[in-house]
């Protein structure tokens, strides 16, 4: 995990948004919007004040220890002679079911004194209105894994900095389903959309209620659900503003120098080191070469480089090895812009490949199509398609040029909702 930065009056920085996000969930009244100004600053001296921290404004090691529960959404907590649940829920504004969720093994009747257990907060834990960084998404994979014991977190790999790609499952069902977001780094708004959709997965089958009017309890019975929220962690931070020095950084600087007509750094959709993580799989991956390079791509770029060998990326080296040890039956890719679901890999279409897709875009709105041909190769669907015949796309979301502005996560989300719930009951199983 990223490390946290310290912070005060002035900073600009996607951590700001976290202290923003944090102060707002303990009553402060704040814009998520990482500008360190006189608001922010005066509602973390009362934070401080509220916890017996040095009230000087900043927030160093003491104050984000101390914001980091209303981050992760939860906090340990030691039971005490006289306890109850009850009690402990009361007391933290939670609930009862909350507690018992997360804490699978206790004995509700029975608790002893010393005896830790995990407190979920009231909030939901994935925020929705600020920037999705690596560390954002850690910290609420932290959050859910707490909250949720039945969700099995594990890396997939490590990005070229170092930085973790995580793999979450969920489900015991033989039906084997992958979503995956953020391959290209400007498209991080689709790590949001996945986590977000595995918040409420997770609560509806805590309540045993349902999920866009499907049975949550019977789809985790059905499915084992695989999601790897942020493919390429090193180019999210890049353009989220959270990677802004260092030699990778500098190195990303002189890339972006050579193609000045793509912004920087709004214009990368590239790993750290300039290659198109979509671009390196082995389904048509020279095609890929001679067609980028007639773009004008043939060297390290900030997007659309396929890399000097298929898989020589580690961001798609871990989707691969993920994908090779325990095939999916069904796969979903998120980006984004243009509200569309590519479908099939050249001429071939997997069984019931369009069909799903039709049904997809029934619940979303969103137009079918055929990947267009200077895109079609080297993807991550195009491999699935290529390699094991089974029904894969590529779902591309917002209306306007990424990175998508937050405005647009709501009717995303709301297009989309049908469509994750839905994959996880029409798979190629039937």
């Amino acid at each position: 995990m990223d490390t946290f930065k310290t912070l005060r009056y002035g900073d600009r920085h996607p951590q700001v948004e976290l202290v923003q996000v944090a102060l707002e969930r303990t009553g402060h009244e704040l814009a998520a919007d990482g500008v360190f100004g006189t608001a922010t600053r005066g509602a973390v001296t009362q934070f401080q004040a509220s916890r017996e921290l040095a009230r000087d404004g900043i927030v160093g090691t003491a104050t984000w220890r101390a914001l980091t529960p209303y981050l992760t959404g939860y906090l340990p907590y030691t039971v005490r002679a006289g306890d109850t649940v009850y009690d402990v829920a009361k007391r933290y504004g939670t609930e009862v079911g909350a507690i018992l969720a997360a804490n699978p093994r206790l004995e509700p009747r029975n608790l002893q004194i010393g005896q830790t257990i995990t407190v979920p907060l009231w909030f939901d834990v994935v925020p929705t209105n600020i920037h999705m960084t690596s560390l954002a998404m850690m910290l609420c994979l932290d959050g859910l894994e707490a909250r949720y014991p039945f969700l099995r977190v594990s890396a997939a790999g490590r990005s070229v900095i170092g930085r973790q790609i995580p793999a979450i499952a969920v489900g015991t069902g033989a039906n084997r389903v992958f979503y995956n977001a953020a391959h290209h780094a400007n498209e991080w708004l689709t790590s949001t959309l996945l986590l977000k959709f595995l918040e409420d997965y997770c609560k509806a089958l805590v309540s045993g209620g349902g999920i866009y009017g499907l049975d949550a309890r019977s789809l985790f019975a059905m499915t084992t659900l695989t999601l790897a929220p942020m493919v390429n962690p090193d180019g999210v931070d890049l353009v989220t503003g959270a990677l802004t020095d260092g030699a990778e950084y500098d190195n990303a600087v002189a890339i972006a120098g050579r193609f000045p007509s793509i912004a920087f750094p709004d214009g990368w959709k590239a790993n750290i080191v300039g290659v198109d993580p979509n671009l390196q799989y082995p389904a048509g991956w020279q095609d890929a070469v001679e067609i980028k390079a007639a773009q004008g791509f043939d060297r390290p770029a900030p997007r659309d480089w396929p890399g000097s060998a298929p898989l020589d990326a580690p961001e798609s080296r871990a989707m691969y090895d993920l994908t090779v040890s325990d095939p999916f039956d069904l796969t979903i890719s998120y980006h984004s812009q243009g509200e569309v679901i590519y479908w099939k890999y050249k001429d071939k279409e997997p069984p019931r490949g369009r069909e799903i897709a039709e049904r997809f875009g029934a619940v979303s709105g969103y137009a079918v199509e055929d990947t267009p041909s200077l895109s079609g190769n080297a993807g991550y669907k195009d491999w699935i398609i290529d390699k094991y015949d089974k029904p894969s796309y590529t779902i591309e979301i917002g209306t306007v040029p990424s990175p998508l502005p937050l405005s647009q996560f709501p009717p995303a989300y709301a297009k989309n909702l049908g469509i994750l719930a839905l994959g996880l009951s029409v798979t190629a199983r039937g």
